[in-house]
């Protein structure tokens, strides 16, 4: 059962249409998207997604349709039209959902490193690492954060993701892996994303850290002008450890599309 809407704290950035929702992952917040914003040029929209950062924290609601429902909820009370929306791990649930669920949301869709597609010896791990980290606390979560970005690279930015996996609500945290695997309607899994990605309409570009999640999204693609890049070299975090090759790959694919992120390159920064 879905949850009802949750008022997303969020921030959003001036600019032209279509705007650009960036959707982060687990124990993240919006502020994980700040190395990429210097270089869009349209409206850009970034919310907490509900139980993190400075959104609201009920109770229950943490599959990713319950977070598209929260999603479709801003993206209409502010009026933004279609969306390139772009998600990150959990937030590539998320913004799945949001393009299955509300298909008039989304005008492009953008997944990085997204949290389906786990082989059947991942998903047989789960119940074992929620238990650990049931019983080990956010600690396991750290770990877990600390082991995600490239080694010897990227100090700043992993302690950051440690400080806010830290601060995490250990219930929230364990809700949100019951939602992109345990649960009846969960698609984290190969069998079931394959099922649920096909009803995407919209084209896709996916950018993965591996070849092997790689090769499997290619197999779930429908649209012609669907897309799918590895970044090699990089660790889970590939919106923080290259942020500007991620915002200039997504201009050149929806400019080939014709969605209008063509007029307004990213500013020459390093």
């Amino acid at each position: 059962m879905i949850s009802s809407p949750a008022p997303l704290h969020h921030t959003d950035h001036p600019g032209p249409a279509p705007a650009v929702l960036l959707v982060h992952g687990w124990g993240g917040d919006g502020d994980d998207w700040t190395p990429t914003l210097p270089y869009w040029r349209h409206r850009v929209i970034v919310p907490d997604l509900r139980g993190h950062g400075r959104s609201p924290r009920p109770a229950k609601g943490y599959g990713p349709r319950d977070f598209a429902t929260d999603l479709a909820e801003l993206l209409r009370r502010l009026d933004t039209g279609p969306v390139i929306a772009v998600g990150h791990s959990m937030g590539g649930q998320a913004v799945t959902a949001l393009a299955v669920e509300h298909p008039d949301l989304v005008r492009a869709l953008v997944v990085v490193d997204p949290a389906y597609g786990a082989d059947e010896k991942q998903i047989a791990g789960v119940p074992a690492a929620q238990e650990q980290l049931r019983r080990e606390g956010t600690a396991w979560a750290v770990r877990f954060v600390a082991g995600a970005f490239r080694p010897g690279a990227h100090d700043e930015l992993r302690e950051r993701q440690q400080r806010l996996m830290a601060a995490m609500d250990l219930d929230v945290l364990l809700r949100c892996r019951v939602g992109m695997y345990l649960a009846p309607d969960a698609f984290g899994s190969r069998p079931a994303a394959r099922a649920y990605l096909a009803r995407r309409d919209c084209p896709v570009l996916a950018v993965y850290s591996t070849q092997g999640a790689a090769d499997f999204e290619r197999g779930t693609l429908t649209h012609p002008a669907s897309r799918v890049e590895v970044f090699d070299g990089c660790g889970h975090f590939l919106h923080e450890e290259r942020p500007r090759d991620l915002v200039a790959l997504v201009q050149e694919w929806s400019a080939a599309l014709g969605q209008g992120l063509s007029d307004a390159d990213p500013p020459d920064r390093p």
